[in-house]
């Protein structure tokens, strides 16, 4: 018996020899009168046994067998798994492995080993947090960030990534080699094709959302703003962009990379992916489960994602245009190539009009003109050809003669009353058949 179950004891047994009433002894134990008669009648009939739990010495019906501890440990130290979180690895372990343990068990029996999450925490700093949108789709906060993803690949790859302010959702995630616009342009589309067009996208002040040219607007008013590919292309889909001045203004996706860089390696190491391409197709599914897991409900019901119009192709909206001019034969240049338009029956473009050039890795070059998008051909100007001069061997070139010489007098004389030289080596070619001719020996 503990000291605390002896002390009831004694206190029970003076209540049953009269020695105090129930209401003291219940306010000597902390407990009900009611309570007090129930444990006065179980001293009565079993003795000091009467305040000891009937379950004292069994184990709880609760705990985890020591074989599925053996398997947790086991499974904890291979090389997939020994990075993942332990919220992470919970998770792992009843999807994958049907072992179902709570975030408490597991942290005990992991802890108990010495191992401990290689996610570490950092003390809170107060602060106030921006209140969530209300209504999915009115905001999305978006961003990049360069990790090393892959299990003993150090290369750094950078995710793009959209994730919705009101639900917490991830819209859409996509890898490249660097922060570019391609990503930004793929997150896009499949945001839009898989959740539908957000009211507002708020975003730092990479060159990709904002052009410099802004920041020497803000200390020149005179001066002006350039817009950026992707501003046009949020123009065209009536999509409002904010930017964002620091990092913390857009806190949601920055927590966002923290939880991936956590997970998502784990996650490559385990499903054998390697490569960007293998990423990107695995990403598009990944954030369903992502989400089952981090997403909470709106305060308002419904969502404010819009929908592309039946007139409106998503390809001929993401992709860079630019202008340029067309000559008489349709013909335009762009990157340092030519292109020829293929002008369809009821579509001639005169010489000298402004075409729209589309460019785009899904559909390459193609040409917009009054509402038509046409198709184009490379096209190789015929060369000029450049007459090289002759070479001459200057071994043969006679020097040139003195002032007094005779070829000076009367063969140059000659020369020059018929004939303009273009270089000193035909001059002198000529002199030089003219001493052969004129001045020779006799045949």
């Amino acid at each position: 018996m503990s000291k605390k179950q002896w002390n009831r004891f004694e206190i029970l047994s003076k209540a049953n020899d009269g020695f105090i009433t129930v209401q003291e002894a219940s306010e000597a134990l902390g407990l009900s009168e009611r309570q007090v008669q129930r444990l006065k009648k179980k001293v009565r009939i079993e003795g000091a046994a009467g305040v000891v739990h009937k379950n004292t010495g069994k184990p709880p019906k609760s705990k985890i067998p020591d074989g599925t501890r053996a398997e947790i440990l086991r499974l904890r130290r291979l090389p997939e798994y020994e990075k993942s979180n332990f919220m992470h690895f919970s998770e792992i372990l009843d999807e994958r492995h049907s072992i179902t343990v709570s975030y408490g068990s597991l942290y005990m029996i992991l802890a108990k080993e010495g191992i401990r999450s290689p996610k570490t925490k950092r003390r809170k700093k107060v602060h106030r947090r921006r209140a969530r949108k209300p209504q999915a789709g009115l905001m999305l906060q978006v961003d990049a960030t360069p990790f090393a993803w892959f299990a003993g690949d150090r290369a750094r790859y950078s995710i793009h990534g959209a994730i919705d302010d009101a639900t917490g959702q991830v819209t859409a995630l996509f890898m490249c080699k660097n922060e570019c616009l391609h990503g930004y342009f793929e997150m896009l589309r499949r945001t839009v094709s898989n959740f539908g067009i957000p009211k507002s996208i708020y975003a730092d002040k990479h060159a990709v959302f904002q052009s410099p040219s802004a920041r020497k607007h803000g200390l020149d008013a005179s001066a002006p703003i350039g817009n950026t590919q992707f501003g046009r292309c949020l123009g065209e889909l009536s999509v409002t962009l904010i930017a964002a001045r620091s990092p913390q203004a857009k806190g949601r996706v920055e927590r966002l990379w923290a939880t991936l860089q956590s997970r998502l390696p784990v996650e490559f190491a385990v499903n054998g992916i390697k490569t960007v391409e293998e990423a990107n197709a695995f990403l598009e599914t990944y954030i369903y489960d992502f989400n089952i897991h981090f997403a909470v409900d709106p305060k308002e019901a419904g969502n404010a994602f819009g929908k592309p119009g039946v007139e409106e192709n998503l390809d001929h909206i993401l992709c860079v245009k630019e202008k340029r001019v067309v000559d008489a034969g349709g013909v335009f240049s762009y990157g340092g190539r030519s292109f020829k338009i293929i002008e369809d029956a009821g579509a001639v473009i005169p010489a000298k009009q402004k075409v729209e050039v589309l460019f785009s890795p899904v559909f390459g070059v193609k040409v917009a003109y009054k509402n038509l998008i046409l198709g184009v051909l490379p096209f190789v100007p015929p060369k000029r050809k450049k007459y090289l001069p002759v070479p001459v061997d200057r071994r043969h070139i006679p020097k040139p003669a003195a002032k007094d010489h005779y070829w000076h007098t009367d063969l140059s004389m000659h020369i020059h009353n018929f004939y303009e030289y273009e270089s000193e080596e035909s001059y002198y070619d000529t002199i030089k058949m003219l001493e052969k001719m004129f001045l020779g020996k006799a045949r």
